[in-house]
């Protein structure tokens, strides 16, 4: 019984034929690269069509979103110091802490930020204390995060929120004793001046 399904030699696609379709294949790889993929992933724009189609941006967010969760990633994973690096880092970051009483406190602060600049304030705080808090820049969106952590309690990072904002309002509820803020990165072009109110319960305000 003859096979017929064994195909014919002009059936068969030549070596040169296969060659020209995958040398056009990587041309259409190559392009759909240049103009999509680097621009949407990476801000990458070589030949300035992402920009047109406004994906220059969406790149440079998600390069800008991976650059913070690599940051705090590593700041969460960071071994808690000895007495001696304690005292070496909290040198390094020139901390400033004011001293506050027992009772309800208020108090206004603005910090200058450079662009690219990150700056932090936090309020020691009992667990269940709560602050009504209000901030808010002078201009465009600052990448903000407010979480807290805990010497005592050896808790290095608690999340509360972040984002990227101009402004923002709300109250405060310390999970733990510990301290409890936020911190700014300005990631304009420009320097940003971020405005913070407080008023609640709190002792001390730590300033980085």
């Amino acid at each position: 019984m003859k096979n017929r399904n064994i195909p014919s030699n002009n059936e068969i696609p030549s070596l040169g034929k296969l060659i020209k379709s995958t040398i056009l294949a990587i041309c259409i790889a190559t392009i759909i690269l240049v103009t999509v993929v680097l621009p949407a992933e990476y801000g990458v724009d070589p030949i300035g069509f992402g920009k047109i189609l406004g994906l220059v941006r969406m790149g440079e967010i998600k390069v800008s979103l991976a650059q913070e969760a690599a940051i705090e990633k590593a700041a969460a994973v960071t071994a808690i110091p000895d007495f001696s690096d304690q005292q070496k880092t909290d040198v390094a970051q020139e901390k400033i802490v004011s001293e506050k009483g027992n009772d309800l406190n208020m108090d206004k602060f603005t910090v200058t930020l450079k662009p690219n600049e990150g700056k932090e304030i936090k309020l020691t705080m009992a667990k269940g204390s709560t602050v009504n808090y209000s901030w808010y820049t002078d201009g465009g969106k600052a990448n903000f995060d407010s979480h807290a952590d805990s010497e005592k309690l050896q808790i290095k990072y608690h999340n509360y929120e972040k984002g990227k904002l101009g402004k923002s309002a709300g109250i405060m509820v310390a999970a733990f004793d510990g301290n409890h803020g936020w911190f700014w990165r300005n990631r304009t072009t420009e320097t940003m001046i971020v405005t913070l109110e407080v008023n609640g319960n709190y002792t001390e305000v730590l300033q980085f």
